[in-house]
């Protein structure tokens, strides 16, 4: 596969991910604290739009996998949902002067339906892109690699940008002559309009450089595909996986905005050059970094140990760091030991993120061999369903925690201890516990190395023999 290919595929996932992770850890804070919302009704909000989201996905799926045009199954979906998921992004940051609660919930569920348009189909691609396992896996790290690289630029230039474009703001000074994040509504929608405007641009990149080599249908009606996937035990196992690695980052991403502003940039202080550090931002963007190193081990990790053992081995190692991120003090001293923490955290993140996608295509290649059908769209719909269901019941656990906690939303207000202390275990032992529960399910997840390779043999001999040309 040309090097073309592997970078346009990755800049598809560059861009859902630039809004992604704007989505998970930055849109619970601007509900709150900028467009006006309780913590109670963004928890609401958040959980109702995300289950949409959700169950539209096997919908987009189907949907997918029916469709038949000269330029494939799911690449054209690129090209036309590519400008409705920049618009919808703008508007989902956009705060109207009167019915805010009506207008959150048609934005949201308008944004996450035409995510679901774009991105259902664009997982589905790394199927009919190559046949052999192990280039998947190197395709799903492309994919990561660019995901993880967009998130980064997206949670780096974010304050700023919000900042930048706060012109009549007064510049209150946090801790270590900090300016906190702008809270003006105008200055977020000017900051969602420049990370759109790149976003359109590299989902029409990855519709030009990416192509469709595997052929492959559905051969049986949409009730059958559904049936057939309900008794595949190999998908279940993954949706459990999948959905605990999403709640594991979302809870720590969406916690991280709350956890500086009302914790961190109240007690830390750094001198001189580092200032600039004490920031969500900058943690955030440190980890997505961390990710992108992550992703690289991926490959020849899962090479050498299997995906399965990999996957296990990644997410113990979390469950240790997670729980003593909760005894790292809020000193300087405490603080440069939380950056470490973030930056070997996030590199066992972005081990994972790939193995994910890339076990989802083993699964859609056994079930292509065990059912005799390709349910491609369907099986990655799943995927992405999951990922949105952590997602939905992450953002919404976390406002709901705050909320009993004792967070107070008021401009200014200083936190109880009670509430300090939410934050921490939101930061810590929450993730780890979920880190522990995805262990348990992957476990049982039966699709080894020797499996998938005794598996693609055979289906590559259908497949041959179907397509002798």
């Amino acid at each position: 596969m040309k090097l073309s290919e592997k970078i346009g595929y990755g800049f598809g996932d560059m861009s859902s991910s630039m809004f992604w992770k704007l989505f998970s850890y930055f849109l619970p804070f601007f509900y709150s604290n900028v467009f006006g919302l309780s913590l109670a009704d963004a928890g609401v909000l958040m959980l109702v739009t995300r289950i949409w989201d959700a169950v539209s996905d096997p919908m987009m799926g189907i949907i997918a996998d029916r469709t038949k045009t000269s330029w494939g199954k799911y690449r054209p979906y690129l090209l036309f949902f590519a400008l409705p998921f920049a618009v919808c992004g703008i508007l989902l940051f956009t705060t109207p002067e009167n019915g805010k609660v009506v207008w959150a919930y048609v934005t949201y569920l308008l944004m996450m339906t035409v995510y679901t348009g774009i991105n259902v189909p664009y997982g589905s691609l790394l199927n009919v892109m190559t046949a052999d396992s192990d280039e998947k896996s190197v395709l799903s790290s492309y994919r990561m690699f660019f995901a993880y690289g967009g998130s980064f630029i997206a949670l780096f230039a974010w304050e700023p940008l919000c900042n930048m474009f706060d012109k009549t703001r007064i510049a209150t000074e946090g801790a270590g002559g900090l300016e906190a994040i702008s809270t003006n509504p105008a200055a977020w929608q000017n900051a969602m309009i420049v990370i759109a405007s790149c976003c359109l641009v590299l989902f029409l990149l990855s519709f030009l450089l990416t192509k469709e080599h595997v052929k492959s249908e559905s051969t049986v009606s949409v009730g059958q595909d559904l049936k057939l996937l309900l008794k595949n035990k190999p998908w279940w196992i993954l949706i459990g996986a999948a959905l605990a690695s999403n709640l594991f980052n979302t809870v720590r991403g969406t916690t991280t905005a709350y956890f500086f502003a009302d914790y961190i940039q109240q007690m830390v202080s750094l001198d001189g050059k580092w200032a600039f550090l004490v920031s969500a931002g900058i943690f955030l963007s440190i980890g997505e970094i961390a990710n992108m190193a992550g992703v690289v081990l991926a490959v020849p990790m899962s090479r050498h140990l299997g995906k399965k053992s990999t996957y296990i081995l990644s997410m113990a190692a979390l469950i240790v760091l997670s729980a003593a991120f909760f005894f790292l003090p809020a000193t300087a001293g405490g603080y440069w030991a939380m950056l470490a923490f973030q930056l070997v955290i996030s590199v066992f993140t972005g081990v994972i993120s790939p193995l994910v996608w890339s076990m989802y295509a083993d699964v859609a290649d056994y079930s292509e061999l065990k059912d005799g059908t390709a349910s491609t769209g369907l099986i990655f719909s799943s995927a992405s369903m999951a990922q949105k269901f952590g997602g939905a019941f992450g953002g919404s656990a976390v406002m709901w925690l705050l909320a009993a906690f004792g967070y107070n939303t008021i401009a200014g207000a200083v936190q109880t201890e009670t509430a300090i202390l939410g934050l921490r275990i939101l930061m810590s032992w929450v993730p780890a516990l979920v880190a522990a529960l995805s262990i348990l399910v992957v476990w049982f997840y039966p699709l080894t190395k020797k499996k998938m390779s005794a598996v693609q043999a055979e289906l590559a001999t259908i497949r041959s023999a179907e397509s002798p040309e």
